[in-house]
């Protein structure tokens, strides 16, 4: 399982390594696309066949289901790790989530987030505010 939060960084040839713990899970390459909050998504190619496969089950008669099908799948790049554990973090991706030099990767069970430090920091402050009512309207769901 993906899970914990780990500061790294990206070095001046854009290659940032993902922490040891996970790349067993995550095989030879992986599938980096565009987040929905600013930030990066990672899946393994097999969590990447499954999100895309509910997602080309959305109607392209709705305009919303259409600009989040190319948002993910148009914005996605299969990368292979180097031999250090290193990926490549393509240029559009390294723009969309305003990575800088310092990054936080986030293990969220099925798939990693990649957040510019700074971003992470900031959203996670906002959002620890609004716990307890995002905990009051998820009990419903049985969390």
């Amino acid at each position: 399982m993906l899970i914990g939060q780990y500061e790294h960084t990206i070095d001046i040839k854009k290659r940032l390594a993902l922490p040891a713990k996970f790349r067993g899970e995550l095989g030879d390459k992986v599938i980096v696309t565009k987040g929905i909050e600013s930030c990066l998504v990672v899946y393994t190619e097999k969590e990447f066949k499954i999100m895309s496969d509910k997602i080309s089950n959305l109607t392209i008669s709705q305009s919303e289901a259409r600009s989040f099908t190319r948002t993910m799948l148009a914005g996605a790049m299969e990368v292979n790790f180097d031999k250090l554990g290193r990926i490549l973090v393509p240029d559009y991706l390294k723009k969309y989530a305003n990575l800088n030099k310092n990054v936080v990767i986030c293990g969220l069970s099925n798939r990693l987030e990649i957040w510019d430090a700074e971003n992470w920091n900031a959203w996670t402050k906002e959002a620890e505010k609004g716990v307890s009512d995002i905990v009051s309207k998820l009990g419903g769901l049985g969390i």
